[in-house]
């Protein structure tokens, strides 16, 4: 029994788990001793005593099994959230196995891991989440491995040749994960268009359209016929315009405003009727189903529907007919929508308008408002009107967040650089109309108890809430108790750092104390934008659940039932695929950012301490939307323990690094493909600026 003290002595310190070779060494335990450890682990495994999780051995009292699903994360490291709901499990890389992004896992879980959180190992994988997974292909001693792109090990997977495939050493190729054979080599990460094909398989996402829905696409009537004009208001006298981005292809969403003789001001807002040409059950609507969203890439794009609806027969071109759902609303001085009027409609638009267009006349630009005089009042207009709409929004707690989104720019078909993208008032102004569009219909449809699918925000976690009330104190900021805050306390926060060093930062916490927000055919509000009642209706050419919402207007506009297809089954599948295309957008922008800095090695930059890992400081550069590590071991030789949850502190002299602090590093390392980046502090900085 003095051995079975030891060994459980051993195991306490050790809440993770041991191998039994590991065990051994730790007990100092000779050959035939270590014949004997098996025959007692397993013994104290029948007694319940311990646990086994794949090769290792755990304290049974302090573990237990728990399902959820594994996240993984680009800096060696997952998350599993529980099924059963709670906290978040911390996965070291180490301890990841064979899990990828997405799977449902097992984990035996202790809760005193990293910070006093819970911790675990990944025990099996019960559901994978894909049948194939991408990765780098390495070759050692004449045997092929594998590095997946989406798991948190760092170890590579020994994969099986298949004929025809002769894969190289850092190509990336494709898996099946059943047999660990080759299904595709899809080339080196620098060879054209791989970038975007790695990210489209990755993602699941569809690059072609099926021939059936193709046909029924092409079968669409080129023309609006007298039958279609039916039951629908006319508004093609009015001058509607569409305001979009230079590159835009579908225009879902024109605007057209009056003031009216008691001082409010009439603004329409006209959605494409994408339902009247994409009907339940066909092959259009199983795609669009699928797909659920377009994904817009840097140089691509994949649309929801068929180039013939997207970009011809549903987009609203100018000075042509196109057929409508309208919002009309009536708006006073203070912002209030007094009354909403939904429609089937017809409009056509007198111009195809863009964000620069619309905001040098707004500037004043005397070239510009000479261009489109005739609807320089109404852009004026506009322009008063979506101030009534911020201000009010703000009132009522509204949350505006300002945070500038990369945008790529290429010469001569290289990239060059990477500058924000513009955001500029005529943005805005289109952003305040659709939000109000989107309040008006949710209301409609919320009152009167139709189903629906709803753009749902929930309120932060009360944790994540205190966490960062404490973060913002260092920046002379505060918050009221976790449980009193409201949007219009973070709001302040928002508006107090707009216009400094910190905003960025400051708004970029503030995002992450919040939860993501989602479909759902339940009504529970949004917290954000502090609305009782949301839903996305104004761009049904590229978001499946506006096309639902579409139809479920219509149906009560005509006086008859709602869609009785169930609704909860969309709903997940659309946050789904919306976060897929996310990822997939921000992933191929990430892969394209780091495959120019790579040219740039040894280089110094400016950036600033976003987080802070067990492996060190994660360093956000300033000009490059993209963040790297900065190893502890590359700080200055002094050994650092974190003190709270933004502050390191080095043991022998005493220096302190912080979130938010701002630092100059050099870059020695870059992985476009892994998505990663490695720093050394810059001489001249030697420690925060």
């Amino acid at each position: 029994m003095a051995v079975d003290k030891r060994i459980l002595s051993l195991l306490k310190k050790y809440p993770l788990g041991l191998t039994v070779t590991r065990i051994g060494e730790e007990l100092h335990l000779g050959r035939r001793e270590r014949t004997k450890l098996v025959e007692d682990l397993k013994r104290l495994q029948r007694d319940g005593v311990v646990r086994r999780a794949r090769q290792h051995f755990v304290l049974a009292p302090q573990s237990g099994l728990v399902r959820g699903t594994f996240l993984a994360t680009r800096r060696g490291f997952a998350f599993v959230t529980r099924a059963e709901g709670g906290e978040d499990i911390f996965v070291p890389g180490r301890f990841a196995g064979d899990a990828l992004h997405g799977d449902q896992v097992e984990v035996f879980v202790t809760e005193l891991g990293r910070l006093g959180k819970p911790e675990g190992r990944v025990v099996r994988v019960l559901k994978r989440e894909t049948a194939k997974f991408l990765g780098v292909y390495k070759e050692r001693g004449g045997r092929g491995y594998v590095l997946p792109f989406d798991s948190a090990s760092p170890e590579e997977l020994p994969v099986k040749a298949a004929a025809g495939l002769v894969p190289r050493d850092e190509m990336i190729v494709e898996t099946d994960r059943k047999t660990m054979a080759l299904t595709a080599v899809l080339g080196h990460a620098d060879d054209p268009g791989v970038d975007t094909e790695v990210v489209i398989r990755r993602r699941g996402l569809a690059a072609t359209f099926a021939a059936a829905t193709l046909a029924e696409a092409a079968a669409v009537p080129e023309e609006i016929g007298e039958g279609d004009l039916a039951g629908r208001r006319d508004f093609r006298d009015w001058p509607t315009v569409t305001i979009d981005g230079e590159h835009a292809q579908d225009f879902d969403d024109a605007v057209g405003v009056r003031r009216l003789e008691n001082g409010h001001v009439l603004l329409g807002v006209h959605i494409a009727d994408v339902a009247h040409y994409v009907k339940p059950g066909t092959e259009l609507d199983a795609e669009a189903y699928r797909r659920a969203t377009s994904v817009y890439f840097p140089d691509l794009t994949l649309p929801m529907l068929p180039e013939k609806l997207s970009n011809n027969l549903c987009s609203l071109r100018p000075r042509v007919p196109r057929l409508t759902m309208s919002v009309l609303m009536e708006i006073d001085e203070q912002g209030r929508v007094v009354d909403a009027q939904f429609t089937p409609s017809v409009i056509r638009t007198v111009e195809r308008m863009t964000y620069t267009s619309v905001f040098k006349v707004l500037q004043g630009d005397e070239e510009e408002k000479g261009r489109y005089a005739s609807l320089v009042p109404d852009f004026f207009l506009m322009q008063e009107l979506a101030k009534r709409l911020r201000a009010r929004r703000r009132e009522e707690g509204g949350l505006d967040f300002d945070l500038v989104e990369p945008e790529l720019v290429y010469r001569e078909g290289l990239l060059h650089g990477v500058v924000a993208a513009e955001r500029n008032e005529a943005h805005m102004l289109i952003e305040d109309f659709m939000v109000a569009a989107n309040v008006a219909v949710a209301d409609f449809l919320s009152r009167r108890g139709v189903p629906s699918l709803y753009r749902v925000h929930p309120a932060p976690a009360p944790g994540d809430l205190e966490k960062l009330r404490t973060l913002i104190a260092a920046f002379g900021l505060a918050l009221p108790e976790a449980k009193r805050i409201r949007s219009k306390d973070l709001q302040r926060v928002l508006e107090a750092v707009r216009g400094k060093v910190e905003e960025k930062f400051i708004s970029i916490q503030v995002l992450r104390a919040m939860k993501l927000a989602a479909y759902s055919p339940e009504n529970a509000g949004h917290f954000g934008l502090a609305q009782t009642s949301y839903t996305h209706f104004t761009s049904p050419i590229r978001r499946y659940p506006d096309l639902v919402v579409h139809r479920q207007l219509k149906s009560v506009l005509a006086g008859g039932a709602p869609e009785p297809r169930p609704l909860d089954a969309a709903a997940r599948h659309s946050s789904e695929r919306e976060r897929a295309a996310d990822d997939a957008e921000r992933d191929l922008v990430t892969w394209r950012i780091l495959r120019l800095l790579k040219t740039r090695l040894g280089e110094e930059f400016a950036g600033t301490v976003v987080d802070i890992t067990k492996a060190g400081l994660i360093v956000e550069l300033d000009d490059y939307f993209a963040d790297g590590l900065l190893p502890y071991q590359a700080l200055d030789g002094d050994y650092y323990v974190r003190r709270t949850t933004k502050t390191l502190r080095g043991r022998r002299r005493g220096r302190t690094f912080n979130l938010g602090d701002r630092l100059r590093v050099v870059l020695v390392a870059c992985d476009p493909v892994l998505q990663r980046m490695t720093f050394m502090l810059a001489r001249a900085s030697g420690g925060p600026a």
